[in-house]
């Protein structure tokens, strides 16, 4: 399962969410909405939402660093 963390450099949010990934072991590519406007507006197409951090897990998206949704969509 792809797992995508749409965040920017600055967002603490984003941090934390990347600080709970890599705790659990879970591989994920970080895409940096800040640095191409093409992949922001792939975000903002894919969930609705401006504000990061913004996760995919497959066909899945967690709005900003919701712990209970990313513990339930990856089991742990």
């Amino acid at each position: 399962m792809k797992i995508t963390v749409y965040s920017t450099p600055t967002c603490p949010y984003c941090k934390l969410v990347k600080e709970f990934l890599n705790k659990h072991n879970v591989e994920f590519e970080e895409i940096d909405v800040s640095a191409s406007h093409e992949q922001a507006q792939e975000m903002i197409h894919k969930s609705g939402q401006m504000g990061v951090p913004v996760t995919a897990i497959g066909e899945d998206i967690v709005i900003g660093f919701d712990k209970p949704k990313l513990k339930e969509l990856l089991n742990i």
